[in-house]
């Protein structure tokens, strides 16, 4: 066979020009070569030099490609692609053609020194027209089997392990490879999110022994790589470059490989490739266009798959951190109206007023409303009115100005003002001091403050989210809480139900926080025995989802086994729950003590103050012992003598 050039693209496409002693690319060009008109003037010229063709383009020239990069002096190779402007030629060489093994500009990847052939996809899976005829064979109706095989695959299976897995099989089938590996690109460039591969032989170390410049050159280029050589050219590749690890040349003893790119949108997601040590095995074009086939129906499955998977991940991830942010956990009827409602005035800009119990989780759902709002990205600032005395908290709130009293060494901004934007959570709004209030009314109708000691107004955007566990309309009828205030703090409101009240949702909450907290001791609870589920189950929790929280805590660092047993609870659970449930000791010393309760309530006449001290008890901790320990006060009238 000559050596030629084959026109693929542009003006002469479907023309061939003769390789000679020396060969000129340019416009109107002696040996009839007319490609685009635009180029003008030499481009590049081909002159054959020791048996070998040499491509030389000067510098200050338009750019001339060889497969897709600029060279100015280089050695061609049979299949490499010249590019100038549109026109497109192709190198034809003869297969036993010299190749100078010390040019500098090699384009090949180096798996020794065999014969390596480069495609792109296009010329594989053809999109306009049959493939050169000169370079693909015709396809084999044998592989229409796998071919419907992976269609199936690919449109059944949803896992992404699976998946590989399954393509990995059918990669095996369609190509007679003895080791492959299916590579998909992760986040970071050069690493790999997911690595399949097979191996049939099991003297292999490894499963695969990639080369790493092949690899590198089907993600960078998007092309498809076909490398046939021998035993002895890849021992001579060694020890021409003995600097060279076995995975940069395809392993010592590979003889056949192929390349391909997983192609989506345009993008080269991932890489599959495939060799054999089999002297008896040669792959050819048909081969790698099988391998380029099976690639194109796996790409975008691959990707659907690892995306679906993302997705999956993401959405578990962010359940977890908004249980983990806010502790919302639970699915009571009253709970689910909690949730609507959070939904429903989350992303409204209005006042929102919270009722509940000390220890219902107010300030949780008050993060919770801003994390829904507009203003989720901006700061979330709570304060506890209750917590601090008048000067302080006005000065927290509002800030001062250098000066401003005593100690005051420099200007600082109030909360309202750090909260820019964001929202602020006033907690036990009804402690409020009367002589504050007036300046928080101001904040919420005039949307501006004035620091202490300050002579300037200061507008803010804040949004203002308010809880107490008082009854402020009793307080306004009180005088101890402003009319006008009460109505601005309350545009919305939530009463949020005490533990009591959602029940359901206690088996919950208590597996919730022995997980969180097993976790944080690091240790192994696998739940509640069934006497303890009944003392969590029996009690009233005055104290809500904080005592829950504290008891379980209290059980995870006391306790020793793998279950939560009775008596790793406070003791207030096991004195209310009901008989029969906790067992003989626990219910022996409940019986003793509502014995011993009834005894000092009679022999005081059923005066109670006097029975608790007898007792050595606060009157009202009797009181309460005697609700959780379900002492009747029928036996207390009785005892009372007779007048």
């Amino acid at each position: 066979m000559r050596s030629k050039l084959e026109v693929i693209a542009g003006p002469m496409k479907g023309a061939t020009l003769y390789l000679t002693d020396e060969l000129s690319l340019r416009e109107n060009s002696d040996h009839g070569a007319s490609i685009d008109s635009s180029l003008g003037g030499l481009r590049c010229l081909i002159k054959q030099e020791n048996g070998v063709f040499r491509l030389c383009s000067p510098e200050n020239q338009q750019r001339v490609l060889v497969n897709r990069q600029p060279v100015t002096d280089r050695v061609l190779r049979n299949g490499d692609e010249i590019s100038i402007g549109e026109s497109v030629f192709l190198v034809a060489l003869p297969e036993d053609a010299p190749a100078d093994a010390n040019s500098p500009q090699k384009a090949e990847p180096e798996c020794g020194s065999g014969s390596a052939e480069i495609f792109n996809l296009e010329e594989l899976l053809p999109l306009k027209g049959p493939p050169p005829a000169s370079r693909l064979e015709p396809p084999d109706s044998a592989r229409n089997e796998v071919f419907l095989r992976a269609c199936r695959t690919v449109s059944s299976i949803q896992d992404l392990d699976d998946l590989e897995r399954r393509l990995v099989s059918l990669i095996s089938d369609c190509v007679p490879a003895e080791r492959g590996v299916i590579l998909l690109k992760g986040q970071v460039e050069g690493e790999f999110a997911a690595v399949t591969g097979w191996n049939k032989r099991s003297d292999s170390e490894r499963p695969v022994k990639d080369s790493r410049q092949i690899i590198d050159r089907v993600l960078r280029e998007g092309v498809a790589i076909l490398n046939n050589q021998t035993a002895g050219k890849v021992a001579g590749q060694m020890e021409k470059d003995a600097s060279a690890s076995p995975d940069e040349l395809g392993g010592s003893h590979v003889l056949t490989l192929l390349a391909v790119p997983l192609e989506v949108f345009g993008a080269v997601r991932g890489v599959i490739y495939a060799d054999t040590c089999d002297p008896a095995v040669r792959f050819g074009v048909e081969q790698l266009r099988n391998l380029a086939a099976l690639g194109g129906l796996a790409a975008l499955a691959l990707e659907n798959a690892r995306r679906l998977r993302w997705l999956e991940v993401e959405n578990r991830r962010l359940h977890a951190e908004i249980d983990l942010e806010h502790h919302m956990v639970g699915n009571s009827p009253r709970m689910r109206e909690v949730h609507r409602f959070i939904s429903k005035v989350g992303p409204m800009d209005a006042t929102t007023l919270i009722y509940g119990e000390s220890g219902t989780g107010k300030e949780l759902a008050a993060r919770a409303i801003h994390d829904k709002s507009p203003r989720a990205a901006k700061p979330f600032v709570a304060i506890n009115c209750a917590a601090l005395p008048e000067n302080l908290l006005e000065s927290e709130l509002f800030g001062y100005e250098k000066g401003a009293f005593t100690g005051a060494v420099g200007h600082k901004k109030g909360r309202l003002e750090i909260a820019e934007g964001g929202t602020v959570f006033l907690d036990e709004i009804g402690d409020i001091p009367l002589t504050l209030q007036p300046k928080l009314l101001r904040v919420l109708q005039q949307r501006e403050l004035d620091r202490l000691g300050g002579t300037r107004t200061i507008p803010v955007n804040v949004r203002i989210i308010a809880a107490t566990n008082r009854n402020l309309a009793e307080a306004v009828q009180d005088k101890t809480f402003r009319q006008d205030l009460y109505y601005r703090l309350n545009v919305v409101s939530l009463n949020l139900p005490s533990l009591r009240e959602r029940r359901d949702d206690i088996p919950q909450l208590a597996d919730y926080f022995l997980k969180r907290f097993a976790a944080r001791a690091n240790r192994q609870i696998v739940g509640f025995s069934e006497e303890a589920r009944a003392c969590l189950d029996g009690y009233d929790w005055p104290g809500n989802i904080r005592e829950l929280q504290n008891a379980l805590e209290r059980a995870v660092a006391l306790g020793s086994g793998e279950l939560i047993v009775p008596e790793d609870l406070p003791e207030p659970l096991l004195e209310k729950a009901g008989s029969g449930k906790i067992g003989g000791y626990h219910e022996a010393v409940a019986d003793a003590k509502r014995r011993l309760i009834a005894k000092a309530i009679q022999e005081n006449g059923g005066n109670y103050t006097h029975a608790a001290k007898a007792l050595g008890l606060q009157p009202t901790y009797l009181h309460r012992l005697m609700r959780n320990l379900n002492v009747k006060t029928e036996s207390a009238a009785k005892a009372r003598p007779k007048i």
